[in-house]
């Protein structure tokens, strides 16, 4: 489970709005713009469908998690690190509240759900909030769905990758629409690889970068795990 704090507050500013190196007035990756939506910096990279645990001890993020829960509404995640915070993130539905303490602390599972962008950032609230534009995949001349080569290619990349480090391969609907996402948020990847997919606005483009980014990774894999059965 993630400790849902700002690890980096101290050297990362997460106060700082210039911390978002490339917002701009209007989304140039267009999408409807949204009204406020609260803002959680973490360290990590969530993906739409992909289910992240929280522990919320932050009296800001208590405070945040608290109104959202009252209010059946969303947050969005971000990543933060050494140079900044990401200006394309995910928003995430809290699913289930797991555990409550007497502090007021909680366990969370939360789900990704959109992309968006962030346009401007308000600072008027003890947590961020912001003004977003849900991004959504492009209508490109080439063919928006992937092949069914290159669906099947994927899905037996990640299961093979799941095997070795010794995982049960999670059950994936092949059909989905956002399969690329499924598949990244089911393995530990490199969180900048993970974030380009979040910025990438095409899902044969996406599933293509995942093929050629688990079958990258897949000899290294191989040869730590006969290290480790040897």
């Amino acid at each position: 489970m993630y400790r849902a704090h700002d690890g980096k507050s101290n050297r990362i500013r997460l106060s700082d709005e210039s911390f978002f190196p490339n917002i701009v007035e209007l989304s140039s990756l267009g999408g409807s713009v949204s009204s406020l939506l609260p803002i959680f910096p973490l360290e990590l990279v969530l993906l739409p469908g992909a289910a992240l645990p929280l522990h919320i001890f932050e009296p800001r993020y208590k405070e945040m998690i608290a109104e959202c829960l009252a209010q059946k509404k969303p947050f969005g995640v971000v990543r933060a690190s050494d140079e900044g915070v990401a200006d394309i993130g995910c928003t995430a539905e809290i699913v289930s509240v797991t555990k409550k303490y007497d502090d007021g602390r909680m366990d969370i599972l939360t789900r990704g759900v959109e992309r968006f962008e962030v346009l401007e950032v308000n600072q008027d609230r003890s947590f961020w909030q912001a003004e977003i534009a849900l991004l959504q995949d492009e209508n490109e001349d080439e063919p928006a769905h992937p092949t069914a080569e290159t669906i099947t290619q994927a899905v037996r990349l990640q299961a093979e990758i799941a095997k070795l480090a010794g995982t049960e391969p999670v059950g994936l609907d092949e059909h989905a629409a956002t399969l690329s996402f499924l598949l990244a948020g089911s393995l530990p990847l490199d969180l900048d690889f993970k974030q380009s997919l979040l910025s990438t606005l095409s899902e044969a483009k996406r599933l293509q970068a995942v093929v050629d980014y688990l079958e990258a990774i897949l000899p290294g894999l191989r040869r730590a795990a006969k290290a480790r059965w040897n």
